[in-house]
């Protein structure tokens, strides 16, 4: 699998190539760390000649700041990549941050791994800018990263019957592997906690075909080796999938960028959007 992991020198983008190496990958991953550099911010088109004629110095102090900062990323980055045993290359670019990453984004088949914020404001490598745009556009499965790498033992996958939820459930048992070390020599299952949350309706149909597909999503991942549970919510999907996720001590949301549309009212954009900007653990989302 190809993976690309946007990287800025921030904690972000260490935690992104970090969390490339923990994930219990089938096949080893083929890894490009991409650092994007937006010199033209710095020029914003707002403002007038005048004024942009007296910020010049700044500009370019400040282009030179970016310049050293990105030197220092690049180098960071190529030492972390040897030191995990990853293998991949390092890679620098200019211009616009999301649309250059997309740009070099892999396609269906490959992982976009992006930190959920960045330095600071100037490169806008933020979760309100970049990692949203990222989800919404990209051809490929997004991995937000919200916190450092961990093991992975515990995933919370959502569902709802959509194309996109089931191709979440496939790139979990097709890409990772059932089990993780135990640091010990010894391995444990991966345990994946289903869940299907309804808003508050009237229709038992609805309830009753949801509970069948979480039990034939639940049987899948365990005839895959995964261990695993079925969650039934009512309410607002994404706070729903949060708690569970809290509630379980999940290591990874899984979920589709998509669901069925205005009457299911699950997977929607909106509701993977505020999963990620709001869940305190990383979600990869999947289209």
């Amino acid at each position: 699998m190809n993976v690309l992991v946007a990287t800025d020198g921030s904690k972000f983008g260490t935690w992104g190539l970090n969390w490339v190496a923990k994930l219990p990958f089938v096949v080893p991953p083929k890894v490009t760390a991409l650092h994007v550099v937006d010199i033209a911010s710095l020029r914003a088109p707002f403002l007038s000649q005048p004024v942009m004629a007296g910020m010049e110095r700044y500009i370019q102090e400040e282009a030179q700041r970016m310049d050293a900062r990105s030197a220092k990323a690049l180098k960071e980055a190529k030492l972390q990549l040897a030191t995990l045993k990853l293998k991949g290359a390092v890679r620098k670019e200019q211009g616009a941050i999301a649309q250059t990453i997309l740009k070099r984004a892999p396609k269906r088949d490959g992982l976009l791994v992006v930190g959920s914020q960045g330095l600071d404001a100037l490169d806008r490598f933020m979760l309100g800018s970049v990692s949203t745009n990222l989800i919404h556009h990209a051809t490929c499965p997004v991995l937000v990263v919200k916190d450092a790498a961990v093991p992975l033992r515990r995933i919370t996958l959502a569902t709802d019957g959509s194309a996109a939820s089931a191709k979440a459930l496939a790139f979990v048992v097709k890409n990772f592997q059932p089990d993780t070390s135990t640091g010990k020599g010894g391995h444990v299952p991966i345990h994946v906690t289903v869940i299907h949350a309804m808003p508050f309706i009237k229709y038992p149909e609805l309830k009753t075909a949801g509970r069948h597909l979480v039990e034939q999503n639940v049987r899948k991942l365990v005839k895959a080796g995964f261990t695993a549970e079925a969650v039934y919510q009512l309410g607002k999907p994404a706070e729903e999938i949060m708690k569970v996720a809290s509630k379980h001590q999940a290591d990874l949301i899984v979920m589709g960028a998509k669901g069925l549309g205005a009457i299911a009212r699950f997977l929607l954009g909106s509701v993977s959007t505020r999963v990620v900007q709001h869940s305190s653990c990383s979600v990869l989302v999947v289209r």
